[in-house]
Protein backbone atom coordinates (compact mmCIF):
# COMPACT_ATOMS: atom_id res chain seq x y z
CA UNK A 1 0.00 0.00 0.00
CA UNK A 2 1.27 3.03 -0.92
CA UNK A 3 2.36 5.85 1.60
CA UNK A 4 -0.42 8.67 2.01
CA UNK A 5 0.56 12.47 2.15
CA UNK A 6 -0.10 13.80 6.24
CA UNK A 7 -1.76 16.70 5.09
CA UNK A 8 -2.76 17.91 1.48
CA UNK A 9 -3.89 21.66 0.76
CA UNK A 10 -5.76 22.69 -2.22
CA UNK A 11 -6.77 26.01 -4.15
CA UNK A 12 -8.44 25.51 -7.30
CA UNK A 13 -6.09 23.40 -9.55
CA UNK A 14 -3.38 23.80 -7.47
CA UNK A 15 -3.06 21.34 -4.60
CA UNK A 16 0.08 21.05 -2.39
CA UNK A 17 1.14 17.73 -0.64
CA UNK A 18 2.64 17.66 2.79
CA UNK A 19 5.17 14.35 3.18
CA UNK A 20 5.85 13.31 7.06
CA UNK A 21 9.70 11.65 6.86
CA UNK A 22 10.85 10.53 10.19
CA UNK A 23 14.98 10.55 9.98
CA UNK A 24 17.37 9.68 12.35
CA UNK A 25 17.64 13.42 13.09
CA UNK A 26 13.84 13.97 13.89
CA UNK A 27 10.85 14.24 12.03
CA UNK A 28 11.31 16.48 8.68
CA UNK A 29 8.42 17.10 6.35
CA UNK A 30 8.49 17.65 1.81
CA UNK A 31 5.99 19.17 0.22
CA UNK A 32 4.75 18.10 -3.39
CA UNK A 33 2.98 20.58 -5.85
CA UNK A 34 0.87 19.46 -8.61
CA UNK A 35 -1.58 20.77 -10.90
CA UNK A 36 -4.82 18.81 -11.47
CA UNK A 37 -6.69 18.80 -15.27
CA UNK A 38 -9.65 16.66 -16.53
CA UNK A 39 -9.12 14.59 -19.57
CA UNK A 40 -11.15 11.87 -21.25
CA UNK A 41 -9.51 9.41 -18.98
CA UNK A 42 -10.50 10.81 -15.94
CA UNK A 43 -8.42 13.19 -13.27
CA UNK A 44 -4.57 13.53 -13.69
CA UNK A 45 -2.26 15.53 -12.35
CA UNK A 46 1.07 17.43 -13.39
CA UNK A 47 4.08 19.45 -11.99
CA UNK A 48 4.27 21.92 -14.71
CA UNK A 49 2.42 25.33 -13.80
CA UNK A 50 1.08 27.96 -16.32
CA UNK A 51 0.83 31.96 -15.92
CA UNK A 52 -1.98 32.03 -14.33
CA UNK A 53 -1.52 28.71 -11.69
CA UNK A 54 1.57 30.73 -10.00
CA UNK A 55 -0.37 33.10 -7.91
CA UNK A 56 -2.30 29.51 -6.29
CA UNK A 57 1.41 27.80 -6.20
CA UNK A 58 2.30 31.04 -4.04
CA UNK A 59 -0.54 30.82 -1.80
CA UNK A 60 -0.77 27.09 -1.34
CA UNK A 61 3.10 27.15 -0.73
CA UNK A 62 2.54 29.52 2.19
CA UNK A 63 -0.39 27.83 3.50
CA UNK A 64 1.73 24.29 3.38
CA UNK A 65 4.59 26.60 5.34
CA UNK A 66 2.50 27.52 7.67
CA UNK A 67 0.67 23.86 8.45
CA UNK A 68 4.69 22.48 8.48
CA UNK A 69 5.57 25.31 11.08
CA UNK A 70 2.74 24.95 13.40
CA UNK A 71 2.70 20.99 13.08
CA UNK A 72 6.68 21.05 13.44
CA UNK A 73 7.81 18.40 16.34
CA UNK A 74 10.08 20.01 18.82
CA UNK A 75 13.47 18.28 19.41
CA UNK A 76 13.00 17.38 23.36
CA UNK A 77 16.84 18.00 23.72
CA UNK A 78 15.94 21.66 23.13
CA UNK A 79 14.78 24.16 25.77
CA UNK A 80 11.28 25.33 25.48
CA UNK A 81 10.87 28.40 23.91
CA UNK A 82 8.83 30.96 25.22
CA UNK A 83 5.91 32.93 24.39
CA UNK A 84 5.85 36.56 24.01
CA UNK A 85 3.22 38.85 23.18
CA UNK A 86 3.93 42.03 20.76
CA UNK A 87 1.97 44.41 19.36
CA UNK A 88 2.29 45.13 15.82
CA UNK A 89 2.02 48.25 14.20
CA UNK A 90 -1.34 48.03 13.33
CA UNK A 91 -2.48 47.51 17.12
CA UNK A 92 -3.27 43.73 16.64
CA UNK A 93 -1.73 41.55 19.00
CA UNK A 94 1.26 39.21 17.53
CA UNK A 95 2.57 36.03 19.25
CA UNK A 96 6.27 35.52 18.82
CA UNK A 97 7.94 31.94 19.23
Amino acid sequence: MAERPVHEIRLGRVKAAIWRNDGEYGTRHNVTLSRIYKTEEGWETSASFGRDDLPLVEKVSALAHLWIYEHAERDSSEPEEVEQTQTAKNGKRAVAR
